[in-house]
Order: structure tokens, then C-alpha cells, then sequence
């Protein structure tokens, strides 16, 4: 999931609980007063449930993006020893170049 997903994702949640919160509160001053710690429970609940939920979903952020890295490390590793590869074989050919022109300043 892209940065700006994730920023309008964690935006909406908290759009979403603060609405909830909204609702309740004005609940809350509508009940007598001996329900409003049952109230709050429930609400304490459902806070604790959309904060489980968020670390849920940020955590499994967090396993996609160690994967990406991991792949692009991979690549990073194979890229290099392709480089190191071409890099040795280039060596010898430039002496090979070099050995012939001395050969051939030598025949004339």
C-alpha cells in the first residue's frame, strides 16, 4: 500500500471515530446518569477494538514494505554481481587489445 493510501486510510478511521465519539457523547447526555458508565465501557470497547485494528493494519503495512525490501535487496545483490561479472571479463579483454597492439607495432 502506497504512503498517501495509507495517510487517507488512517484519515478516515479518524474521521470515523470521531464521529462515533460525536454520537455518543450527545447519547450519553440524553441517558440518566446510572447507564453512562455502561456507556462508557462500550465506548472504551470500541476504542480499544479500532485501535487493535489500526496496529493490525499498520503492522501488516510494515511486513509488505520488509518484503519489498527484501526483494529489492535481492536485486541490488544480483545487479552487483552481474557488474562484477562484466567488470572481470572486460579486464582481460582490454590486456588482450593491448597485447595485439603491441604485436602489431612490433611486425611494422
Amino acid at each position: 500500500m502506497s504512503r498517501p493510501m495509507l495517510l487517507v486510510f488512517l484519515l478516515l478511521i479518524l474521521i470515523i471515530t470521531s464521529q462515533f465519539e460525536w454520537k455518543q457523547q450527545l447519547v450519553i447526555d440524553l441517558d440518566p446518569s446510572s447507564s453512562i458508565s455502561q456507556k462508557q465501557q462500550q465506548i472504551s470497547h470500541r476504542e480499544e477494538a479500532v485501535k487493535e485494528k489500526i496496529i493490525l493494519s499498520q503492522e501488516k503495512n510494515i511486513q509488505g514494505l520488509n518484503e519489498i525490501i527484501r526483494s529489492l535487496q535481492e536485486q541490488l545483490k544480483q545487479c552487483r554481481n552481474s557488474k562484477e561479472t562484466r567488470n572481470s571479463s572486460v579486464i582481460p579483454m582490454n590486456e588482450n587489445v593491448i597485447e595485439l597492439e603491441r604485436q602489431q607495432m612490433l611486425e611494422d
